[in-house]
């Protein structure tokens, strides 16, 4: 049996929103404070993974609208 595989920049298993919204989680929870120092840098660490793939969802908006939009626009 196989191992699942870790999830790659061409398909990540999280939208945007649901990325997004985990990491204000992330956020808060590390500002709240209380947290051990490996708590602190496992969500630290988790806030990174979800930085990274905010942006790609992001860079790939980009991509399309620049796609999408006409190269010279002369009017």
């Amino acid at each position: 049996m196989s191992s699942p595989e870790q999830p790659t920049r061409e398909q990540p298993t999280q939208t945007y929103e649901q990325a997004r919204e985990e990491l204000a989680d992330v956020v808060r929870r590390l500002e709240a404070g209380g947290l051990t120092l490996e708590e602190s840098l496992t969500l630290w660490e988790r806030g990174e993974q979800l930085a990274e793939l905010c942006r790609h969802w992001l860079d790939r908006a980009r991509e399309r609208l620049a796609a999408a939009t006409p190269a010279d626009r002369e009017g």
